[in-house]
């Protein structure tokens, strides 16, 4: 019968080692029921509590009940603790341990969770912070990147409207400006950029009144870019009446766009620098500064998101705009050795940007003549060309015109 009654018991609740985080000032429940296997000579089982490994002594802040129940053969006895924990400081937190008989035994360890609550919100707080913060540095870094591939890849193509020019350029007649906009903003924005410049150094609005010349300039011209220096408002329409002069300007053109300098030697509160700056929603304002020279600056990037949209064709394959109206122009048919190529021979055309002449070989052999299939201009062969429909087509924004004449003409 000893070994009967030294067998281990079999844990009904827990049914094992449990984890707890109440909070402070609550009351938890410690449920320890097992049953025990019993004869008529074993003692009747007992359950002992320890906190922290130490028995656990009698105090206010703890209700024990016990209960236990015999089957009616004596075999197996069921016994149930339950200790009732009231939680009203840190010292009542612990590891609490049910051990029935000192053999067997399950521990129910308690944690504060006001505390670990507070250090995981603050933490996820920390991270959202940090977050936020990356997002923010990734935008300010990476913002002008993206509106200008947005631009590039779903902006309005500005075609086809009778435009000669990309931008209408104004600044003042003074050694500076001319330096500026020829040697930095021009080669700029026409070599690096394919953008296409009218330059102007008279007065853009002289007593606040457009000219007959600056309407039909802006007239060709998508933008307007006024480069404010210090001689340009020192221009007696900036002191005085340039609230009217920026009014003509927004009839005239769309959202102009002012280039002004960093370290201006004229008072940072002139009059039209005021009203820029409070029309921001109406005009592009940019700043120069020491180091917008660079091509990656920021002042270029900003400078070609108020610009159209810049696109870009491959070599030789016409004129875009002719190109986009599905034009079939005789003065910018690609030609070549086959009826159906869409190649430009060389030989006939040395000079696809536009030429003003005739350009032949400097050294070598004469050029080939051209094949058979080519289109001629000779008066047995004229009627190959289909000629009908020239007046309807639009040459608004072409600068190199080409004149058919025959060799009778010549």
């Amino acid at each position: 019968m000893a070994g009967v009654c030294d067998r281990a018991p079999n844990f009904l609740s827990p049914s094992g080692n449990q984890v707890l985080g109440p909070a402070l000032g609550s009351v938890v429940t410690l449920n320890c029921t097992a049953s025990v296997v019993s004869g008529p000579h074993c003692p009747p089982p007992s359950v002992q509590w320890l906190k922290d490994g130490l028995l656990l002594g009698n105090g206010s802040h703890y209700d024990l009940q016990e209960d236990s129940w015999v089957q009616a053969n004596l075999s197996e006895v069921l016994v149930s603790s339950v200790l009732g924990v009231n939680l009203t400081s840190a010292e009542d937190y612990g590891a609490f341990t049910c051990s029935v008989q000192n053999v067997s035994s399950f521990s129910f360890t308690l944690w504060r969770a006001g505390s670990a609550g507070h250090l995981a919100a603050v933490l996820a707080s920390l991270l959202v912070l940090l977050v936020l913060l990356l997002a923010a540095l990734l935008y300010v870094k990476c913002r002008l990147n993206v509106l200008l591939w947005y631009q590039d890849t779903y902006g309005e193509v500005e075609v086809n409207d009778g435009k000669l020019y990309d931008a209408y350029v104004s600044y003042s007649d003074s050694a500076e400006d001319r330096k500026f906009v020829n040697f930095i903003l021009k080669p700029q924005l026409e070599r690096r950029r394919g953008y296409k410049l009218f330059l102007d150094d008279r007065d853009l609005l002289p007593r606040a009144e457009p000219s007959a010349d600056l309407l039909v300039n802006l007239s060709r011209c998508r933008r307007l870019i006024v480069v404010l220096s210090d001689a340009f408002l020192g221009r007696a329409w900036c002191s005085h009446s340039f609230r009217e002069g920026l009014c003509r300007l927004l009839e005239l053109t769309r959202r102009p766009i002012f280039i002004t300098f960093e370290g201006q030697r004229r008072d940072p509160a002139h009059p039209a620098l005021h009203l820029l700056r409070q029309h921001r929603h109406l005009v592009t304002l940019l700043c120069w500064r020491p180091g917008s020279v660079t091509p990656s600056s920021d002042f270029w990037k900003e400078l070609q998101l108020a610009l159209p949209r810049k696109v870009h064709y491959r070599a030789m394959e016409g004129d875009p705009q002719t190109r986009l109206q599905d034009d079939k122009d005789p003065m910018l048919v690609v030609r070549g050795c086959g009826p159906d190529s869409g190649t430009l021979d060389p030989e006939l055309d040395p000079d696809p940007q536009g030429d003003l002449g005739v350009r032949g070989t400097v050294f070598g052999e004469p050029s080939a003549p051209p094949c058979a299939s080519g289109v001629s201009l000779a008066e047995g062969r004229g009627g190959e060309v289909d000629v009908s429909d020239l007046g309807s087509r639009n040459y608004g924004a072409r600068t190199d015109f080409y004149c058919l004449v025959s060799e009778d003409d010549v």
